[in-house]
C-alpha cells in the first residue's frame, strides 16, 4: 500500500466478537472513525474459513473457463443482472458512457414463494456444467451474510441506533454476492474504458474478499487514489450509497475503481459481498445524523436500487 493508507485502521473482526467490553467498544470507535474518515477498513481476522473462501473462488473460475455461449445460458429473464450471469461489456459506471471490462456473476437471498418479498427476488441460476458451484457459492454467501450483520451492530452502536436497527433493515435483505472475472486487457483496451471506471456502490457496506490480482483503488477523502492490496484471508469493508444517504453524507461512499494492470495477459477474479436492506426498507435519516437539516427525503430501498441500477445500465 502507499505511505497514506498504511494509516487505514486494520481491525480484528474476532476482537468485537470474543472480546471485553474495552475491545468491543474500541473496535466500534475504529470501525466508524475508518468508515468515515477514509472510506474503508481492512478486517485481519474474522469468522470465515480460507477453505470455503478458496471453494468459492474455485468454483467461479471454472464457470468463467466455460465456452460464451454456454456462460450465457444462465443469463436471467428477470433483467437488471440481479441474478445469473451477466455478459462483459455490459456494465458501466454511473455517468460514464464507457464499458467496464468485466463479466460477472450474481447469486442473492431466495424466499419462499409465498414470502412478502418473494416479487423482488428472482430466482438464484446455477451453471449446471459447475458442479460444485451452488454449494461454494451459497456457502459463502451465508458466512459472508452473518459477517454483514455483525458489523452493521457494531457500526449501529457508533451512530447511536437500537440494537436492532440495521438487524431489522437487513432481515431478509436484498445482499448479493458477485463473482466478477476481469479478463486480460489485451494490448489495445477499447479507448475510455478500464476493468472498473470510478464509482460508489449502491448499498450499505461491501465486503470484498482479496483478489487475484492488484488494480483495486480506492480514493481517500481528499482525492487521493490509494492502492488496497489485502493480504490472502482478510477482509476489505467499505461504504455505499444507502449507508451514506442514511447518515446525511457524515458517511459518504466510497469512490473505487480497477485499473487496467501493466501485463496486458494477466486476468483478475474478484468476490465482493454488497449488502442491503430488504426492499420495503426506509431508507431515510438517522436521528443522530441530522445536523443542520436532512439531504434527502426518505425512499424505500427498492426505489433506490431500481434507480441506481437504471443510471448503471442494468436496466
Amino acid at each position: 500500500m502507499s505511505e497514506t493508507s498504511r494509516k487505514v485502521p486494520e481491525l480484528s473482526l474476532l476482537s468485537y466478537i470474543n472480546g471485553s467490553d474495552f475491545q468491543q467498544a474500541e473496535f466500534v470507535s475504529k470501525l466508524y472513525s475508518g468508515i468515515k474518515d477514509y472510506g474503508f477498513i481492512i478486517l485481519t481476522d474474522h469468522t470465515i474459513t480460507k477453505d470455503v473462501m478458496d471453494a468459492g473462488y474455485v468454483a467461479s473460475k471454472e464457470f468463467f473457463n466455460l465456452e460464451t455461449e454456454l456462460k450465457s445460458e444462465c443469463i436471467s429473464e428477470a433483467g437488471g443482472g440481479q441474478r445469473g450471469y451477466t455478459p462483459f461489456g455490459t456494465e458501466h459506471a454511473k455517468d460514464n458512457p464507457h464499458k467496464d471490462l468485466k463479466e460477472f456473476y450474481h447469486i442473492g437471498r431466495e424466499v419462499a414463494s409465498d414470502h412478502q418479498f418473494s416479487k423482488y427476488y428472482p430466482n438464484n441460476i446455477y451453471p449446471k456444467q459447475v458442479e460444485s458451484f451452488k454449494g461454494a457459492l451459497d456457502h459463502l454467501y451465508s458466512e459472508l451474510d452473518n459477517t454483514s450483520n455483525i458489523l452493521l451492530e457494531a457500526l449501529g452502536r457508533a451512530l447511536d441506533v437500537p440494537k436492532s436497527y440495521f438487524k431489522d433493515m437487513i432481515d431478509t435483505g436484498n445482499s448479493v454476492l458477485r463473482a466478477i472475472h476481469y479478463p486480460p486487457v489485451g494490448e489495445a483496451p477499447p479507448v475510455g474504458s478500464i476493468r472498473a471506471a470510478a464509482h460508489g456502490d449502491i448499498n450499505l457496506i461491501t465486503i470484498l474478499m482479496g483478489a487475484t490480482a492488484s488494480g483495486l483503488q480506492l480514493q481517500d477523502r481528499d482525492g487521493t487514489w490509494l492502492d488496497v492490496n489485502s493480504k490472502e484471508g482478510q477482509l476489505v469493508v467499505d461504504s455505499g450509497d444507502m449507508l451514506s444517504r442514511i447518515t446525511n453524507d457524515i458517511i459518504p461512499a466510497t469512490i473505487h475503481r480497477v485499473i487496467n494492470p501493466e501485463d496486458s495477459k494477466t486476468a483478475r477474479f474478484s468476490m465482493p459481498f454488497f449488502v442491503h436492506p430488504h426492499p420495503e426498507a426506509m431508507l431515510e435519516c438517522i436521528p443522530s445524523c441530522v445536523g443542520t437539516g436532512v439531504k434527502y427525503p426518505p425512499i424505500s430501498s427498492h426505489d433506490c436500487l431500481t434507480e441506481r441500477l437504471k443510471d448503471i445500465g442494468l436496466m
